[in-house]
């Protein structure tokens, strides 16, 4: 048998020997297609290539690329787990030719490695081509040997392919296995294509014509060729099994839920064990790849697939969260091919334990609402829209899982009622939803990149140089000329200025030039990452294309911004430190002002944990070690203990930045790879100072830290501040502390006498004040009183004295203040079967101008706003005791 891992190796392998370059998978979320919420496609990372827009790594290659199906178009969620092929993560493998080789090569390299490399029967396989694709037929009939018959034309779409409607197009020719006899359904084209017996195993694209609103307008320059192979559905062909389900991978996953839930993969507990398999493998391998759960976006996507996962993982009746204890098992797997999944493992690990306690919560809660809203539907009816988003709304419990639990009961969801209710929140999301990030106008960016290559930043050792012009951008459009008092922005060959990106700010400066040219910038941005796009804003002269400038950056701003670069590393090793591996960096502001900090971590520090942080910060700071930088691969940088950020698009070569002292493992104190600028030695930060901590979204925390002079104004600022206070109390700032508890006793001690004496007054005990006059009503005694600057909180102590004093009775007070009054009352044990302290305060507070008031049959309080009627209040209790019959 072949195991999965086996023939990803081969295929790459193969194609390795015969020329072309196996390029690792890119990241899940899209870096060049704004349209994609993630990458479903195995040709996606190589668009701008086939478009033109960028330069192949190679003029061959070969990949196993990550896709997740879950979102927006291409959406196979819901099929997952009750089909034998639908899957929500999977590997498409491929092979790409741009420009080099053509549909012989590629029809040659495919029937070679199926009948050859991987040993499949030749006579169980057919091949499908476009029904005018008279080449594609020819070739397969001279190279693969395969009778007329099982060289099928179709005629419709599926064997052609577009990238949209406007780029390049192409005939597919399709591969499938005969799975046998034994399984229902037809060959392609036939009236039983549908069924799972003929299972297309490959997708060959030959990318010919050109086309525009989706008319072919002409042929290609350079014809190529994009291949797509489902590692998963070509592994049930060689493991010899039907489902992708019963694949090595996927049986691994499944015996691990099985183990640990105690409920075997059979009946009707299968579809869900095959459920919790694929969604452990695409939530996964999102989180390594930078995506976290949230509200909306791609956050929403991965959220939903947990929760679908977990859903099925209690309806399996697993007690207590299951996913994250899947986590190891998938990284044996898939983590030696995916060395990120392994890296990223403790943060799957506690974001899915965290998702599916606060999930289970939810669950439980909306089944109970769900039971209590559907009381009394029948079978065949429909939930309200309204209830629908009320429960999403309200308590968080997702449409879909009220579509879910309600199915077997056979009860529909009105979901043109959901929708019209979520049309707001649907419209916020589509428009808080950016794609990957690309820009409206990237074009022109391209156009320069591929025109001219990308620029040489000189920034790292100098902040002023020359540089030639080879482009200017005015309002989105490329010109040749600019002049005074135009807002331009200017490309050079090579530059000082450094381009936003990884966090770190853009450099600002001036670029001046012959007869009088003067533009100040005030930002640098780094389009496509390799072109750095100086902002400014003409002040004199004329600049051209062609032009040799003098660029200098405002060295002092670059200055704080490096202190702030190079203290977010230390902090970040800092926090890995004190709060452990699982902290992983999620976003950074390295501003000339601050620095903002964000990352993984699912609850607030303590403020032990941020003085310990902040201590061993400055300590390397301290120690003033000279801050290293090395050129290597990514994979030998992160071999060698460099950290690298998950999701982040990293080229050939990679710098490695080391900084601070080294450990018993001879690794410095940070070790990452970051592309930014960076102090010369720990020491140039000076001071590292915290100055908030703070939660972004669900296990994510934020610091906000000041350096070097902006820490030392802070500092100053509030020993500045504790000064003013010291001098206030008439005490030392080092007394402060201990001047304060004391006053802050005082004050306790003093509220404490206070409430006494009013205690005392209240009841007639001191201060000359009469004492309460006890009467009696229809043969109870009663006690009712009025006091003026009384608290609420003090009614009770006085209520309880009357109670004694009366032995038998009812007692009410009113306690004004600030206009308002306080009112409560209290009946004696023996009385409460006769009166209600409840009925008796609304009475009063009903006086007050005030409604209703709560408590106890023996002891209740309410209150209203017109103190002035204190009396009636009282007055009212009276007339309610009278109002009783005599027992």
């Amino acid at each position: 048998m072949h195991s999965t891992n086996d023939i990803r190796r081969a295929f790459l392998d193969y194609f390795a020997a015969n020329d072309h370059l196996p390029v690792p998978s890119a990241p899940l979320v899209p870096y060049n297609d704004p349209t994609l919420m993630f990458v479903n496609a195995g040709m996606v990372p190589f668009k701008n290539v086939f478009t033109g827009l960028e330069t192949p790594p190679a003029p061959r290659a070969a990949s196993s690329q990550k896709c997740v199906r879950a979102g927006g178009k291409h959406n196979d969620l819901d099929n997952v787990g009750y089909t034998a092929r639908h899957l929500t993560f999977f590997e498409m493998l491929g092979n790409f030719s741009f420009g080099d080789y053509f549909k012989d090569r590629a029809i040659e390299l495919a029937w070679n490695l199926v009948t050859k490399e991987f040993g499949l029967a030749k006579d169980r396989l057919s091949v499908t081509v476009y029904h005018t694709d008279d080449e594609a037929w020819d070739l397969w009939k001279r190279i693969a040997g395969l009778p007329d018959e099982r060289i099928i034309r179709i005629a419709t779409k599926d064997n052609f392919w577009a990238m949209g409607a406007d780029g390049p197009c192409g005939p597919c020719s399709e591969i499938f296995w005969d799975h046998g006899p034994s399984i229902a359904g037809g060959p392609p084209g036939s009236p039983g294509e549908d069924g799972d017996r003929f299972v297309e195993i490959w997708n060959l694209v030959f990318m010919q014509y050109l086309q525009e609103a989706d008319q072919i307008t002409g042929d290609l320059p350079r014809p190529s060729i994009d291949t797509g192979m489902g590692l998963e559905r070509i592994s049930t062909v060689l493991q010899g099994v039907h489902s992708v389900f019963e694949t090595d991978t996927f049986r691994k996953l499944t015996e691990a839920s099985e183990d640990l839930i105690g409920a075997k993969a059979e009946g009707e507990a299968l579809a869900s064990h095959r459920v919790i398999a694929d969604h452990l493998r695409s939530t996964s391998f999102l989180l390594a790849d930078g995506v976290l759960p949230s509200n909306e976006g791609r956050g929403y996507v991965l959220r939903r697939i947990m929760r679908r996962g977990m859903r099925h993982a209690h309806l399996l009746g697993a007690r207590d969260p299951l996913m994250h204890r899947l986590v190891p098992t998938l990284v044996a797997e898939m983590g030696q091919a995916y060395p990120d999944l392994a890296r990223a493992q403790p943060l799957i690990e506690e974001t899915l334990e965290r998702e599916e306690v606060q999930f289970r919560r939810t669950l439980d809660n909306g089944l109970r609402l769900l039971d209590e809203a559907t009381r009394g539907l029948g079978e065949g009816a429909e939930l309200p829209g309204e209830t629908a988003f009320k429960l999403y709304d309200t308590y968080g419990f997702p449409y879909d899982l009220t579509e879910d639990a309600l199915r077997a009961r056979g009860i529909g969801v009105d979901k043109a009622g959901f929708d019209t209710a979520m049309a707001a929140q649907k419209a916020a999301a589509r428009a808080a939803w950016k794609g990957s990030g690309a820009a409206a106008d990237d074009e022109v960016w391209f156009d320069i990149a591929e025109r001219e290559g990308g620029s040489e930043f000189t920034g790292y050792t100098s902040t002023e140089g020359e540089g030639r012009v080879v482009a200017l951008v005015v309002d989105g459009k490329e010109v040749q000329q600019a002049g005074a008092g135009q807002n331009v922005i200017v490309l050079t060959n090579q530059t000082p200025f450094y381009g936003e990106s990884g966090g770190q700010t853009g450099d600002a400066g001036t670029i001046t030039g012959d007869k009088g040219l003067a533009i100040v910038i005030a930002d640098t941005a780094k389009p496509l990452g390799r072109l750095h796009a100086m902002r400014g804003k003409m002040q004199s002269g004329r600049i051209s294309v062609g032009d040799t400038v003098h660029l200098k950056i405002d060295a002092e701003r670059r200055d704080r911004i490096r202190a702030n670069h190079s203290a977010t590393h230390l902090l970040h090793a800092a926090l890995r430190n004190t709060l452990g591996e699982h902290i992983t960096q999620k976003g950074s502001l390295v501003a000339e002002d601050r620095l903002r900090f964000d990352f993984s971590h699912p609850k607030a520090l303590t403020a032990e944990e941020l003085a310990v942080v902040e201590a061993e910060v400055n300590a390397e700071i301290r120690h003033n070690e000279q801050v290293t930088t090395r050129l290597m691969t990514p994979d030998d940088a992160i071999a060698a203990g460099a950290m690298a950020l998950f999701g982040e698009k990293y080229g050939d070569e990679v710098r490695v930045l080391s900084m601070g002292r080294a450990g018993d493992g001879g690794l410095n104190y940070s070790v990452e790879l970051c592309g930014g600028t960076h102090v010369r030695a720990t020491g140039d930060i000076g001071l590292f100072r915290i100055v908030s901590e703070s939660a972004v979204s669900s296990g994510v925390r934020r610091i906000e830290a000041l350096t070097g002079e902006a820490a030392r104004r802070w500092v100053v600022g509030r020993e500045e501040a504790l000064k003013s206070v010291a001098a206030s109390l008439k005490t030392a700032p080092e007394e402060v502390e201990a001047r304060v508890a004391a006053l802050v006793e005082d004050r306790r001690r003093l509220e404490r006498e206070l409430a006494e004496a009013k205690k005392q007054l209240a009841l007639g005990g001191g201060g000359g004040a009469a004492p309460a006059a006890d009467e009696e009503i229809g043969g109870v005694k009663f006690s009712g009183q009025v006091f003026q600057g009384m608290e609420a909180k003090e009614l009770r102590g006085l209520l309880d004295e009357a109670k004694k004093r009366l032995g038998s009775g009812v007692a009410a007070i009113a306690a004004v203040n600030d206009g308002r009054a306080a009112f409560a009352v209290a009946v004696t044990e023996d009385l409460t079967s006769r009166f209600n302290a409840v009925d008796l305060v609304r009475a009063g507070v009903a006086a007050l101008g005030g409604q209703g008031g709560g408590g106890r049959p023996d002891m209740a309080q309410g209150g209203g706003p017109d103190g002035g009627k204190a009396d009636e209040a009282i007055a009212a209790v009276r007339a309610a005791l009278a109002a009783e019959p005599v027992a």
